[in-house]
């Protein structure tokens, strides 16, 4: 079908970065994985393509740059926002 070739840009980079950034400590948890993945991207703005090549082709450094700082940041909030959640589960079942 052809919408198969539609997907987010911002999916592939934000699971390749949360693999470098988290993958080893948290491997064994991938409900938290993808508990900041799902966070992450629902903090970045939406980038529909058809192929990642187009993408890189059209985005100048600078802009590359300040995606991957965006990136970056969304996700460090995703797992200051995702670990408070689990704190507060953690209290209330506690109780």
């Amino acid at each position: 079908m052809i919408f198969d070739t539609i997907s987010n840009y911002y999916e592939k980079q934000v699971f390749l970065q949360i693999n470098l950034i988290l993958g080893k400590e948290f491997k064994d948890d991938p409900d938290f994985l993808a508990d900041v993945a799902c966070v992450t991207l629902n903090s970045l703005p939406p980038r529909y393509i058809r192929h990642h090549v187009d993408m890189a082709f059209y985005m100048t450094s600078d802009e590359r740059s300040e995606m991957d700082k965006s990136i970056n940041q969304a996700i460090l909030d995703a797992i200051d926002f995702v670990r408070s959640r689990q704190q507060s589960s953690e209290s209330l079942s506690g109780s």
